[in-house]
C-alpha cells in the first residue's frame, strides 16, 4: 500500500513537513490538529501541493485567533478536514475527530450538556456568537453528534487530537470509537509526545500511535521525522508517574 505520513501539532511550523515529503514523497499526509498556520495553508504548504494529498483535522488551538482559523478553515484545503467523515486516502478510510472534549459540552465519562453546534449557539445567545455561529473557541470541541455518527461508519484507521486511554490524559470513550469503527489503528496528536503503546494493543483492540511535536510517522507508526521533544516513553516510567 501507499504510504502515509501523520504529523504531530505543527504550531505554525510545516518546513520539515515539506522536507519529509520532499525526500520520501509518500502518497498522502495527514496532520493531527494544532496546525496554527501562519499563512493560509496552501500558502504555507505551497512547495508540496502538487506532490501529496494533504488532509488534517483541527486541534484546540487552531480557534486560539481568528486568524488561527481562517488560515485553516478557510483556507482553500478546508476541503481536506477528516473531522466528522470517513475519506478515502491513499487506498486506506480515515476517519477524522478533530478538536477536543470541553467540559461545557461534553467531559467523559461526564454529562453531554450540547449535543450539536445548532443547540449550543441557540443556548448561547446572539450576544456570545461569533460571526452569527458558535463562540470561535467551540469550534473545535468535540460535540457527541459528531463522535456518534462516526461511531455508525466504518474505517480502517481513525485520527485524533485527543488520545485514547492508554495515554495517562486521554479517553476510553476515544477506545470505545475506535473499536465501533472497527479500526486497525489510530493516530493522535495533542500532547506533544510519543508513548509506546504496544503493550496495551490487546485491552485496546487497535494499535494507537501518538505523534509528538512537529514530529511525522508513517502508517505503521515508524518515526519519520522525530519531535521536538519526542522521546518514546517506557510503561515503567509511565507508570510511575502514576503512582
Amino acid at each position: 500500500m501507499p504510504d502515509i505520513f501523520f504529523c504531530g501539532d505543527t504550531h505554525g511550523n510545516f518546513q520539515h513537513v515539506i522536507h519529509a515529503v520532499l525526500e520520501k514523497r509518500p502518497a498522502a499526509i495527514v496532520f493531527l490538529g494544532d496546525l496554527q498556520a501562519r499563512q493560509p495553508l496552501e500558502v504555507e504548504l505551497s512547495a508540496i501541493m502538487d506532490l501529496t494529498e494533504i488532509w488534517f483535522i483541527h486541534g484546540n488551538h487552531d480557534t486560539d485567533t481568528d486568524a488561527d482559523y481562517d488560515h485553516l478553515f478557510g483556507s482553500a484545503l478546508a476541503h481536506r478536514n477528516l473531522h466528522g467523515r470517513v475519506a478515502e486516502v491513499a487506498g486506506y478510510k480515515i476517519a477524522g475527530l478533530g478538536g477536543v472534549f470541553r467540559g461545557h459540552i461534553w467531559m467523559p465519562p461526564g454529562p453531554k450538556n450540547f449535543h450539536t453546534h445548532r443547540e449550543y449557539a441557540i443556548k448561547a445567545g446572539k450576544e456570545n456568537r461569533w460571526r452569527e455561529g458558535l463562540p470561535r473557541k467551540h469550534y473545535s470541541s468535540i460535540f457527541p453528534t459528531d463522535y456518534n455518527y462516526l461511531a455508525s461508519q466504518r474505517a480502517d484507521i481513525l485520527v485524533t487530537h485527543e488520545a485514547p486511554s492508554a495515554h495517562p490524559h486521554g479517553f476510553g470513550v476515544i477506545d470505545e470509537l475506535a473499536r465501533s469503527m472497527r479500526v486497525s489503528r489510530t493516530f493522535h496528536g495533542h500532547h506533544h509526545d510519543r508513548i509506546d503503546y504496544s503493550k496495551h494493543q490487546e485491552r485496546l483492540g487497535f494499535k494507537a500511535h501518538g505523534v509528538g511535536l512537529c514530529g511525522v510517522s508513517d502508517v505503521d507508526g515508524n518515526v519519520v521525522v522525530a519531535g521536538r521533544h519526542d522521546h518514546e516513553v517506557p510503561w515503567a516510567v509511565l507508570n510511575k508517574r502514576r503512582s
